[in-house]
Formats: structure tokens, sequence, C-alpha cells
């Protein structure tokens, strides 16, 4: 009960200051009747409204995972801050092919198999959104 109510708590503060951020957004001379602001206002809105339930009707206290999976879960995410740091200097590609293969190997495929998606998730991901959408992604030493 107790880390549900804390959830809900630290959410709700997070939600708040979102909302408080969002009234700050500068407004220019012409912008549509809605303005910038208002699209942020209401997911805080939504954020807040989600956060209050777990305080009002928290579950039974919940069972943490073993040391183990806790420690799998902190390599995910030093691996998704290692890909957030190599993004710029890497580029696009492969970044994401080391940071899916990783990821795709911590979660049970065999390092060939993982390798594979890694660069598949990398290369097809590459194709949808910058060749095909247009979008611009990070470039690498390699301009791609």
């Amino acid at each position: 009960m107790t880390s549900d109510r804390i959830f809900g708590g630290v959410g709700l503060a997070l939600a708040a200051f979102f909302i408080w951020q969002a009234t700050q957004i500068e407004l220019g001379f012409s912008s549509d009747p809605l303005g910038p602001r208002s699209f942020p206002i209401i997911i805080g809105g939504v954020m807040a409204l989600a956060c209050i339930y777990p305080l009002v009707k928290p579950d039974p206290e919940a069972d943490w995972p073993a040391l183990g999976r806790l420690l799998e879960i902190a390599l995910a995410v030093a691996v998704l801050i290692a890909y957030a740091l190599a993004l710029p200097v890497v580029g696009f590609v492969l970044a994401t092919a080391v940071a899916a293969g990783i990821l795709s190997w911590r979660l049970g495929s065999r390092p060939t198999g993982a390798a594979l998606a890694g660069v598949g998730i990398s290369v097809g991901i590459y194709v949808v959104f910058h060749l095909v959408l247009g979008l611009s992604l990070a470039r690498g030493p390699w301009g791609f």
C-alpha cells in the first residue's frame, strides 16, 4: 500500500509541476485560439487524475522482483542512457542497432539472433522514418 501511495504522490507532484511549466510557455502574437499551453495542460491534468487513484485506493503490498531482476532492469536503464549519449556521436543506425541488440539479448534471444534483431530493427526504423516519412534522424560519421 505504501509504494502505491508514494507513486501516486510523486506522480501528482510531477503533474502539478508539468502544468505549472505549461503555463510558463510564452504566447506568440498570432497563435491559434487554444494556444500552445492547452495540450500540455490537458496531459498534466490527465496525469494528475491518474495519480489520484493509487492515493485513494492502493493495491495490497506488491511483490518486488528478486535482486537479479532488479539488476536486469538497471542494466536496461544503463543501456538506454548510453544509447541517448551515443546517438549524436555515432548516429541513429549504429546506436539503435547496438542498443536493440543488447536489449534483445537480455530479453532472452541468443546472441546471434539478438544481433540480427538489432540490425533489423535499426535498419527498419531508419527506412520507415527517414526514407519513407522524411524525418530527420541523428547522422553518424558515415552520413546516415
